[in-house]
């Protein structure tokens, strides 16, 4: 079945500025002007000698309002090129994320086993705590998460979404 036109879905933009003070603050008004969503943000300088950084960012909306940021951002003064990522092919995406879970007895052996079955490491421990650091797709992390939730989830800290395409091209 085709997808409706109203049905709001993820974009993640790949976004090449001038590295200059104010252009993120730019960027980010962009949106919050017009009164769309950033579901997550990473900055990054990519270039030192030319002074480019790299913006990615992950916002849903319909399909209409996703062209619109698209084509906004690229008339953005200090913005090189706009590449959304999800229209131009494939592409690797990851975030990472520290968990602190608090557990003893049961709940501890049931933590560290389903750290393990994601590929969560240990990155620090107490008597009744662990924390957890795990890289992977948005979605894997979310569910990692929602399991830890009634072992007893204390906090969470995630980077944000970095994403590449694929292939010998750069953007």
């Amino acid at each position: 079945m085709a997808q409706a036109k109203s049905e709001t879905e993820k974009r993640i933009f790949a976004v090449l500025v001038d590295n200059e003070p104010g252009v993120l603050a730019r960027v980010i008004g962009l949106f919050s002007g017009r009164g769309y969503n950033i579901e997550s943000l990473t900055v990054t300088e990519v270039d030192v000698q030319k002074h480019v950084s790299r913006i990615t960012i992950v916002s849903s909306g319909t399909p209409q309002v996703l062209d619109q940021i698209h084509a906004q951002l690229e008339r953005v003064v200090p913005v090189r090129r706009v590449s959304d990522l999800t229209e131009v092919g494939s592409f690797v995406e990851r975030e990472s994320a520290l968990v602190k879970v608090a557990g003893s007895g049961d709940k501890r052996v049931e933590a560290l086993r389903i750290a393990d079955i994601f590929g969560a490491s240990v990155v620090d421990a107490g008597l009744d705590y662990f924390v957890f650091q795990m890289t992977h797709r948005s979605d894997r992390l979310d569910r990692f998460v929602e399991l830890m939730r009634p072992l007893g989830l204390i906090d969470l800290c995630r980077t944000g979404v970095v994403a590449i395409s694929r292939g010998p091209e750069a953007l």
